[in-house]
């Protein structure tokens, strides 16, 4: 079986200061392509240290993935590394250099005397192109394994991996083990729920089942063979199961909300005292859904309508219909004020409305409440969409009054 390594170096990468997102991209991306990872490391800024890794890596692995450290600054350490650890030595890459000169000339610049050293690579190594910026990829094989050295900008990063490894990786080795993987989001359901209920279902050799969790959602991925007949059987099956807690099929509710509003073309208003603008900041980030928001208003926690302090029901209620109304939208969706520990999310559309009362049954942080209700009004809203039941089964929240069907 092809063993394939990735190296991500930086000290900002190893202490935590960015979150690695090249390496969780690769992951997936080389395992629906059928060359799934057997080891990943993180290594700082430091020579001997990452010398040693890729020394270790090329007489384990067969492939291996540098990413990071080719910046023409002090601290970019990957260039040398790779030469101490094929015991060669460095040497400037004129083409390189001429591709530097050019790039920086189409900017009207000239060309720093430091970025000669992103043209100084291991002697014998191969240049990968880098058309987005300065710092070019480069390969060679180093003990057993061919390893290749790439800029750590995602950007850059992505492009190389699609423009000139993949294709040597796949010119190169056999494959037949490529898979894909179909996700299921569910909202209510608890990840030991979605075990239990899922164990009748009978999963064909080479198929596997996986969960992940993040609050609110519960993800089920299903890995299976590229194009498997049996796959679409096995999907419905789980579906099945999930019921109308399903969310989202292979992408998440946001997503999902986002295709369905496009679809029916209804104006959204929206009114929000305890998620303090969450809900807003939330649909904005889909471009489909910003583009149907009439009006959001934000509102302090003690700014109830006269008269419904103790009916924070029909306050939420109010809410919604006067923010469809003052809007012309068709929609309006509101998230009520916490009282004794309660808050009401309502959903006001042109065949009726809803609301429901609802406590957590566990400990949220205040972010991660906001996000449960965000959620639970955007899973109203969703349901109404589909026409399924707009009040859904929750093993997070207790409902202890609503309005509606």
């Amino acid at each position: 079986m092809l063993k394939v390594a990735m190296i991500s170096t930086g000290e900002e990468v190893l202490h935590g200061d960015i979150t690695d997102t090249n390496a969780a991209w690769m992951s997936a991306l080389f395992f629906q392509r059928g060359f799934p990872l057997s080891r990943r490391t993180t290594v700082g800024d430091q020579l001997d240290m990452l010398a040693k890794e890729i020394e270790h890596c090329s007489l384990t692995a067969d492939v291996v993935i540098v990413n990071g450290g080719l910046g023409p600054t002090t601290d970019d350490l990957t260039a040398q590394a790779a030469a101490v650890a094929a015991d060669v030595g460095l040497e400037l890459v004129d083409e390189w250099v001429v591709a530097m000169e050019e790039k920086y000339a189409q900017l009207g610049r000239v060309m720093p005397e430091t970025n000669l050293k992103q043209a100084m690579l291991p002697e014998g190594a191969e240049v990968l192109d880098n058309p987005v910026g300065t710092a070019c990829g480069f390969a060679m094989q180093i003990n057993r394994a061919w390893i290749f050295f790439t800029p750590g900008v995602p950007s850059e990063f992505k492009k190389m991996t699609h423009e000139q490894i993949l294709p040597r990786l796949e010119s190169s080795y056999a494959n037949d083990s490529a898979q894909e993987c179909i996700r299921l989001y569910t909202f209510g359901l608890s990840e030991s729920g979605i075990g239990q209920s899922l164990q009748s279902i009978c999963l064909p050799d080479g198929f596997e089942l996986g969960y992940r969790s993040e609050i609110p959602f519960i993800e089920v991925k299903v890995f299976c063979p590229q194009g498997h007949q049996q796959t679409p059987v096995l999907v419905e099956a789980i579906a099945s199961e999930l019921g109308d807690n399903l969310v989202g099929h292979n992408q998440p509710l946001l997503a999902a909300v986002g295709e369905l509003v496009e679809g029916k073309g209804h104006k959204i208003a929206i009114a929000e005292q305890y998620t303090g603008g969450f809900l807003t900041s939330w649909l904005y980030d889909d471009e489909r859904l910003a583009g149907f928001i009439s009006q959001s208003w934000i509102l302090g926690s003690d700014s109830v309508i006269e008269g419904d302090a103790k009916a924070p029901i029909e306050a939420s209620l109010s809410m919604a219909q006067v923010a469809r109304d003052k809007n012309r939208a068709d929609i309006g969706l509101a998230i009520g004020a916490e009282q004794d520990g309660y808050v009401v999310v309502a959903l006001v559309t042109p065949e009726g409305e809803w609301a429901q009362q609802v406590a957590t049954k566990r400990r949220y942080s205040s972010r991660d409440y906001r996000y449960v209700l965000a959620t639970l009004g955007l899973d109203m809203l969703r349901r109404w969409l589909e026409d399924k039941p707009i009040f859904g089964h929750s093993e997070s929240l207790q409902r202890i009054a609503q309005v509606g069907n």
